[in-house]
């Protein structure tokens, strides 16, 4: 029998609460991230999609460990990262980096590029010598599609996309196994958005680098990603197949981004109008915190919440009425 392989990040029942304090009365409590469990296989690309608020840049940031859950575990390569000494953590972050999302602020403005790339070399176990160094960040900035003088300028002599590139080559200098990008190319043009695309699509070909790509965008997601999930108010409503997911979702919510998704060939039919009042807070709901505005929506959905689960082979759905959307006949728009 043929061994089953583990993944390369798996997420086990995160769960991020805020505190905010007021000057009066008790500190209320805010969950940013509720009991998320999802899995990434070593070389794909998985997508993280969902509305502004959801929880993906929280996600981001645990599974990068600049943040501690609440509860749950990040388990990177085997290890648990909240369970690991302090400096056993740093030895192994050269294997997971992070690109960020805007390609102006994450650059330091008084760096040269090459020692912004090279930055993270530097807090490597082994650290480079200068010559290795400096050899590492000319075929990384190469590989971006920069050149080689280009690493002696500042990033203000460049725009908007070959910053980005910096920061792609700045993040996989390491050579990580996985890399996090948050909203990687929203502040981009769409011409410059698909050259970064591209880009990493052909490094995760290339050098085999497994990408958690999170984005609001259901369209560039499609564009790159494997498989995708699909977050609302801190939780993972819906997993699949990218493509699968956009065009039959098994989850309402998944639906309406889907259908709120620019289209040509929906260009001027009229579109459905939101007039449901926005959910409870999370605290103060006991059933599904989308039914107030879910079409589908029945008794059961006020007091019992729905848990994720397999819906049909390779695709999850958090929802009572899941089977129902999966066994609809496929809609004409």
């Amino acid at each position: 029998m043929q061994a089953m392989t583990r993944p390369l990040l798996d997420i086990r029942a995160l769960t991020r609460d805020y505190a905010s304090h007021s000057l009066f009365g008790a500190p209320h409590h805010t969950r940013a991230l509720d009991d998320v469990s999802l899995a990434v296989d070593a070389g794909e690309i998985f997508g993280v999609v969902g509305e502004s608020g959801c929880g993906k840049s929280t996600l981001a940031r645990l599974v990068m460990a600049l943040d501690r859950p609440t509860t749950g575990h990040v388990i990177f390569d085997g290890d648990d990262l909240f369970l690991l000494p302090p400096k056993d953590l740093m030895r192994k972050r050269e294997n997971f980096q992070m690109v960020f999302q805007d390609p102006f602020g994450s650059l330091d403005p008084r760096q040269k590029v090459g020692r912004i790339v090279a930055e993270p070399l530097h807090v490597l176990a082994r650290k480079p010598g200068r010559a290795e160094i400096k050899d590492r960040v000319v075929d990384m900035l190469e590989s971006v599609g920069l050149k080689a003088e280009h690493a002696e300028r500042h990033p203000h002599e460049f725009s908007g996309g070959q910053r980005q590139r910096i920061a792609i080559a700045r993040a996989l200098i390491t050579e990580p196994k996985l890399v996090v990008a948050d909203e990687a190319v929203s502040a981009l043009d769409l011409s410059v958005q698909a050259q970064v695309l591209n880009l990493l699509m052909d490094l995760r070909e290339k050098r085999g680098v497994t990408f958690l790509f999170i984005s609001h965008n259901l369209a560039v997601v499609d564009c790159i990603a494997d498989r995708v999930g699909v977050m609302y108010r801190g939780r993972l409503v819906e997993t699949g197949p990218a493509h699968a997911v956009f065009e039959e979702p098994l989850h309402p919510y998944a639906k309406a981004l889907a259908d709120a998704e620019p289209s040509i060939e929906r260009f001027g039919r009229p579109q459905p109008t939101e007039r449901a009042p926005p959910p409870a807070p999370l605290a103060e709901t006991g059933g599904c915190a989308f039914r107030s505005r879910c079409p589908l929506a029945i008794a059961r959905c006020a007091h019992e919440r729905p848990e994720l689960r397999t819906i049909v082979p390779g695709r999850q759905a958090a929802c009572h009425r899941a089977e129902d959307m999966a066994a609809r006949p496929r809609s004409a728009d």
